[in-house]
């Protein structure tokens, strides 16, 4: 495994129940940056598919089964480019309807994340909640933990992750313009408080009269943004981050006299509050 891993985060304009479009494009853009050795190429929430639904039953037909025919074809192209990939899309499973990020690699499907934070908004007003626990998973290129959208607004989030083991949390956003300008530090933060690296990636363009930011960004454990996109156009940017900033997580500023770590300087026995299902219940 190299300690050097090259990003992209691939900021486009998905269009509304044209999956074979919206794939195209994302196979498209992968190419490219693989063509720029990028190690890993990210892309924005539901871009297979749109988001802006009006319904359940809309959105039901199309949905996918992970592994699906799309994901395939992206897993396809990973092992062709010996890349790895994370986009959105709608998945279907046994009747129920989840807002879903998908991690593919040379090796296949290496897992799908299902939104655990639903805003009422988009397609998330239709959605079922997100099952399951957040998850790290263990690739070539890192320690990888998946999060869509809304879910960076919660720290507890990115703290788990960053507990499990995580080098890079991979963030696939639809935050819309209006937003975006309130979103700025989230990310950096988020980088700062576990020291890992952060990719966000969002989308442009209108859908059903709703103005996406773009913004995408690129952040390295020590919160420095490596690269941002643009709040309207679709592109490509990149950064290349070390697995080791992210694994030292004790900074050493002056020895023996100044030194911190933010893991180990927790009180978690302080926190107690934070696990209760609402403020203020027994």
């Amino acid at each position: 495994m190299s300690d050097k891993i090259k990003i992209a985060a691939a900021q486009i304009e998905p269009r509304l129940m044209k999956i074979d479009e919206n794939l195209n494009k994302i196979l498209a853009a992968a190419k490219e940056a693989a063509n720029k050795s990028a190690d890993l190429v990210v892309f924005p929430e539901c871009c297979l598919t749109g988001y802006i639904f009006a319904s359940r039953q809309e959105a039901m037909p199309f949905a996918e089964s992970i592994p699906g025919p799309s994901s395939q074809r992206v897993v396809s192209l990973c092992q062709e480019l010996n890349l790895y990939i994370v986009f959105g899309l709608l998945e279907r499973d046994n009747g129920k309807l989840f807002n879903a990020a998908v991690l593919t690699g040379p090796q296949g499907v290496i897992w799908r994340y299902r939104k655990n934070h639903l805003p009422f908004q988009g397609i998330d007003r239709f959605v079922d909640l997100g099952n399951e626990p957040f998850r790290v998973y263990q690739t070539t290129i890192g320690n990888i933990g998946l999060q869509i959208c809304y879910d960076i607004v919660f720290p507890e989030s990115s703290r788990v992750m960053t507990l499990l083991g995580a080098d890079i949390i991979v963030l696939s956003t639809n935050f819309a313009k209006r937003i975006c300008d309130n979103l700025a530090y989230v990310i950096n933060t988020r980088a700062i408080e576990n020291k890992v690296h952060v990719v966000s990636c969002n989308r442009v363009g209108v859908e059903r009269g709703n103005l996406f930011g773009g913004l995408s960004k690129i952040v390295d454990a020590s919160g420095r943004s490596l690269a941002v996109a643009s709040p309207d156009r679709e592109e490509i940017i990149y950064g290349e981050v070390r697995l080791e900033s992210a694994r030292q997580k004790r900074s050493i500023f002056s020895p023996g006299e100044f030194e911190v770590d933010q893991i180990n300087d927790r009180r978690p026995e302080l926190y107690g509050l934070i696990t209760k299902p609402k403020l203020g219940s027994d």
